[in-house]
């Protein structure tokens, strides 16, 4: 069954129903950013398969929102679908919620599955179709009625993380957790994202791709935790661990009809962006709310030190595999056969080679040509291309290793390169290094920052249309919040940079038909000096690679930004030789010479 023939027997359900337009989004029922693969209904419906998008299936017609990360993929990947691709952010093209508005009929129906849809995106379908006099409908998962064979949900068992990688126990985070549970008034938390559960409880699964997590809910009160799991996950011995925590064991799905029984007297913690509106409308009317940002969100983002000194050491062992990597790239390219998959087989052979190596963090981005120009391109049997000397390679991807989760980003010159090319490359290490480099007050945001990444982009009227950098997990979420780098308003992105937040500094370039360069590095957000102005803080880069001098064009680069190279890979030389052998040291030498 083609993606029309879907839409079609969609469009037979919806008329069933009465439902005028019905709305799919990426998620599952936990907000998540990257699903499980049964929780893929918007690829089902569209064919798109990127991370993020809405798709809008009105009786005539079929619409994507995605944003410019996936412009050039969903392009591709929605040809003869007779799914028309919304740009987000594009002059001209409205936003879900503005054609939603225009296109809904008076007196109209739109329909969602609950499950999938946030509280707050819920109520703003809501009051949609209240200004159009009609209603929303959300009980009901219409993909599932059409998706004959789909993946059942994830039975992956559930593995515990140790003190010595958590640096803090589950009785102290919950501490911590119901402190300020009470100060806002609070007596039970009603938790459904699987990063704070798994943060909480120091467990971690595989029930997504690439992503350590755990399918649950959870409902923290002052003196248990309801947990909400598929129980045949847990050994008898992390079943034992928790129990001394306080957590009581229920089956996945009985969250809908328990939250249905809390009592008038309770008041619940929620947060609004991601609880999802199924399980809020389950809520008694008379229980009092308090919405507010899930307090673990802040909590996990500020790395304890433990936690720091094991992803200083995962960064080593990734920078040492990135290195490995390099110069077996530089070395064999033009003499074997390698492609994008290839190289990217090799690269976590590098990684596996450094101990506690348990899986890529998140699906690797190995690019050639211009494919580079695809920002989150996956490579596949059908794309699959050998590298060759002449153009850029670019591998954006992470290692998950026991002492933590990295996303690192780099670019390599593959022979001799077109001019253009050295130019774009050494725009992207400049604005990388600018960032890096910042000094700033405490209580300076992303948004402060990004300028100086945008900064020599914006003076050559380039750009680049993602983020420029984002929290990173511990063994969680590869993209984690509340702070990150951009120059466009974000809600719950408008957090101050606090002593030990881990960012990353990712910008690039995308010529689309010709190539793509993007460096990234990990930052760690330290404190530096405290005067009569106030706290100043600054990042310190803890990844270790190389910026391919191959591709640097030195003459394009003012004496400051030369020093920010030097410097960078003077620190990449001290931090990494000691684990390369005496061969490897030279190369090494050779590619963090000074320009």
């Amino acid at each position: 069954m083609n993606v029309p023939e879907r839409i079609a027997k969609l469009r037979t359900l919806m008329e069933e129903k009465g439902i005028d337009i019905y709305i799919v989004p990426t998620a599952d029922f936990h907000q998540s950013e990257y699903v499980g693969e049964h929780f893929k209904a918007r690829k089902f419906i569209t064919g798109f398969s990127g991370s993020a998008g809405t798709a809008v299936i009105t009786k005539e017609g079929a619409y994507l929102w995605t944003d410019g990360r996936y412009f050039i993929q969903a392009a591709k990947q929605l040809e003869g679908s007779t799914v028309e691709l919304m740009k987000m952010g594009e002059p001209g093209v409205p936003t879900i919620h503005e054609f939603l508005a225009d296109t809904l009929p008076e007196n109209g129906t739109l329909g969602f599955d609950g499950r999938v849809v946030s509280m707050g995106e819920g109520q703003d379908y809501e009051s949609i179709a209240t200004e159009k006099h009609g209603k929303i409908v959300y009980e009901y998962d219409l993909i599932d009625q059409i998706w004959e064979d789909r993946p059942a949900l994830s039975e992956e068992p559930v593995f515990a993380l140790n003190l010595k990688y958590t640096g803090e126990t589950v009785a102290s985070k919950l501490s911590r957790i119901r402190e300020d549970m009470k100060n806002a008034g609070a007596t039970a938390h009603v938790l459904t994202t699987l990063d704070d559960i798994c943060w909480t409880l120091n467990i971690r699964g595989n029930d997504i791709e690439f992503f350590p997590l755990v399918l649950s809910y959870a409902v923290i009160t002052m003196d248990k935790v309801d947990l909400y799991i598929n129980e045949a996950k847990l050994s008898s011995e992390i079943k034992a661990d928790l129990e001394k925590d306080g957590v009581v064991f229920h089956p996945y799905n009985d969250i809908y009809e328990d939250i249905k029984k809390v009592g008038s007297d309770e008041v619940l913690l929620i947060d609004p962006a991601r609880l999802n509106y199924a399980l809020y409308n389950n809520i008694p009317e008379g229980v009092a709310k308090v919405e507010e940002r899930n307090p673990e969100i802040l909590f996990k983002a500020i790395k304890n030190e433990v936690e720091i000194e094991n992803i200083r050491q995962a960064q080593i062992k990734d920078s040492v595999a990135h290195v490995k990597f390099m110069k077996w790239l530089k070395e064999n390219v033009g003499k074997m056969t390698i492609t994008e998959m290839s190289a990217s087989d090799k690269l976590d052979e590098f990684r596996a080679e450094q101990g506690n190596f348990i899986r890529p963090s998140f699906e690797p981005i190995s690019s050639y040509g211009e494919h580079g120009a695809i920002v989150h391109y996956t490579s596949s049997p059908e794309t699959d291309v050998e590298l060759k000397e002449g153009g850029l390679f670019l591998t954006d991807t992470g290692a998950g290793f026991y002492e933590g989760s990295t996303d690192v980003t780099r670019t390599y010159a593959l022979g001799e390169i077109p001019q253009i090319m050295k130019d774009h490359f050494t725009l992207v290490a400049i604005s990388n290094l600018s960032l890096a480099n910042a000094r700033f007050l405490k209580g300076c945001t992303g948004m402060t920052l990004d300028m100086l990444a945008r900064k020599p982009f914006w003076d050559r009227n380039l750009n680049f249309n993602h983020g420029t950098g984002h929290g990173v997990g511990y063994l969680l979420n590869i993209h984690e919040g509340p702070a990150g780098f951009r120059w466009q308003f974000r809600a719950g992105e408008i957090q101050p940079f606090e002593k030990g937040m881990i960012i990353t500094d990712e910008p690039g370039i995308y010529i689309e038909g010709s190539h793509g360069i993007r460096l990234e590095n990990e930052l760690l957000t330290c404190e530096g000096e405290k005067n009569e102005y106030g706290q100043f803080m600054y990042f310190e880069p803890i990844t270790y690679i190389p910026m391919d001098l191959d591709a640097i064009n030195p003459e394009i680069m003012t004496a400051e930004e030369k020093k920010m190279l030097n410097d960078y890979h003077k620190t990449v030389y001290e931090k990494i030789s000691p684990y390369l052998d005496n061969e490897e040291k030279e190369w090494l030498r050779t590619y963090t010479r000074e320009i």
